[in-house]
């Protein structure tokens, strides 16, 4: 089941994401009169940066989230006549008719741990030749905060784990066996450094600790996300990015 998230704060925050949506949108090469589909649009900040890129086109926006979507209604509300907005697993069929003509993703695939069938599932929906670029959480992101968690809560179950950080031989073999092609990955460390206290908190709250604090008493929810950050050897989220391209055969 997919976690709601608290849409307001998350678009609050100084988020790296903005830099991360910038770098994959500019390997797009659109015309302008094409359909993407944004896969994981949140609270739609590169739908808003995709309706720029296709003046004659539109966006589908994706997610697994009600309220983000509640917020990217408000925030594209001028827009939303060149936008389909669904609700929905991005590992299950999706409730859109025919294909786009690309498909694009920023910080989403990480919190989807069946990335074979993740793969599988948007291909059915990019016509031939259409472009798939992404970028989520790679091999090695946040370790110090995974290690921090651990501290504090003890070891994980693999079933029980929230994120999966897929590494390039891996994920360029699934993208091979869902029909892509032309298949360039590559992993890119980019830290992000906050400021102490409430910001790092608040951070780590919303856009990291989410499915953590899920799993725990509310009453422990500060104390939890203050030990953690209180672990970290400086206020820095340390990111690595797995970076794809590809197009579909």
């Amino acid at each position: 089941m997919p976690r709601e998230w608290d849409a307001k704060t998350y678009d609050s925050l100084p988020l790296p994401h903005q830099q991360w949506g910038k770098r994959t949108l500019g390997r797009l090469a659109l015309k302008g009169g094409e359909t993407v589909l944004d896969a994981g649009c949140g609270t739609g900040r590169d739908t808003a940066a995709l309706l720029a890129l296709v003046p004659d086109g539109r966006v589908i926006g994706i997610d697994g989230s009600s309220r983000m979507l509640e917020q990217l209604r408000v925030k594209l509300a001028d827009r939303l006549d060149r936008v389909e907005v669904v609700n929905a697993d991005l590992t299950k069929p999706l409730p859109i008719t025919g294909q786009v003509d690309a498909i694009t993703s920023v910080a989403t695939f990480h919190w989807i741990t069946d990335h074979a069938a993740l793969f599988d599932n948007l291909a059915r929906y990019l016509r031939p030749g259409g472009q798939f670029v992404a970028e989520c959480g790679g091999q090695g992101n946040v370790a110090l905060i995974n290690a921090a968690v651990e501290e504090v809560l003890g070891a994980t179950d693999e079933k029980k784990k929230v994120w999966y950080f897929a590494g390039v031989e891996e994920t360029t073999e699934r993208l091979r066996n869902a029909g892509f092609t032309d298949i360039e990955v590559s992993l890119l460390p980019d830290p992000a450094r906050l400021e102490p206290g409430e910001q790092l908190w608040s951070y780590l709250a919303t856009v990291v600790l989410g499915s953590h604090l899920d799993r725990l008493p509310e009453a422990d929810h500060e104390d939890f996300v203050r030990s953690v950050a209180a672990r970290l050897p400086e206020p820095v989220v340390d990111y690595v990015r797995l970076n794809i391209t590809a197009r579909r055969a």
